[in-house]
């Protein structure tokens, strides 16, 4: 009865936080070299708390903007549930709760734009890292700080070591790796290998797919970040679920 509770619970979070991810998205869904939207579709200002930033994704005339607000509220809800029923009530459940709308995001512009901005990636590393750090000194944690630490160090220096090769793979994806192999860390070396794994998995069988279907040729790119957020997502269901 407790599990079903907290999992209600984090699907309940999901979907509140998913609501609020289109308008973050619409504006940071611009090219490297442009400011952040300032104004909807519209020519509307986009103002409310946290300037702008928070809130619908709607012009004063009613129109909705930005990415599909029902289905991003859906992903998040199911993916906040999914952890929740494999963590339980273990500490580092909130960690991956508070991150999990900012992965959701980072998927959204990466899909919009193939860029992870510095905005997002660099403090849900730090962010992770700070977390998890407290979830260690707390009791019935299932994971360890100092893999986590490593792992994330680890991730981003192989990340980096292939981003110098004609590999396609974006100085985002390396900057988010700082944030997943933290997160996949947590859980040990073989989580990290599996989620990275799943990733690269998940990459290839959506562009052989695009290929097949004759969607795109050899040299097109596609955003690689939401494949790597999935496979984090799978490695650490994988973790939880097995300690």
């Amino acid at each position: 009865m407790g599990n079903q509770l907290i999992t209600g619970a984090a699907a309940l979070w999901g979907g509140g936080t998913g609501l609020l991810i289109p308008r973050a998205a619409y504006r940071l869904s611009v090219t490297p070299d442009e400011p952040w939207r300032a104004v909807c579709p519209a020519g509307h200002p986009i103002a409310g708390p946290a300037r702008g930033w928070i809130g619908r994704a709607q012009c004063p005339d009613g129109t909705s903007y930005g990415p599909n607000a029902p289905l991003l509220a859906m992903i998040t809800a199911l993916t906040c549930a999914a952890l929740a029923f494999t963590s339980g009530n273990r500490p580092e459940l909130a960690v991956w709760l508070l991150l999990v709308p900012v992965a959701v995001l980072l998927a959204a512009v990466d899909l919009a734009m193939h860029r992870l901005p510095d905005i997002l990636t660099l403090p849900l590393a730090a962010t992770a890292l700070a977390l998890l750090g407290a979830a260690s000194a707390l009791p019935h944690t299932g994971g360890r700080w100092t893999t986590a630490v490593l792992g994330s160090l680890a991730l981003a220096a192989c990340h980096f070591a292939i981003f110098l090769l004609p590999s396609g793979i974006g100085f985002g994806d390396v900057k988010l790796s700082l944030a997943l192999g933290a997160i996949l860390g947590w859980y040990g070396w073989a989580i990290l290998l599996i989620g990275t794994f799943a990733g690269y998995l998940l990459g290839a069988v959506y562009g052989a797919i695009l290929l097949i279907t004759r969607r795109a040729g050899r040299q097109t790119t596609i955003p690689f970040g939401p494949f790597l957020l999935g496979g984090a997502l799978l490695g650490l269901l994988t973790g939880s679920a097995f300690r």
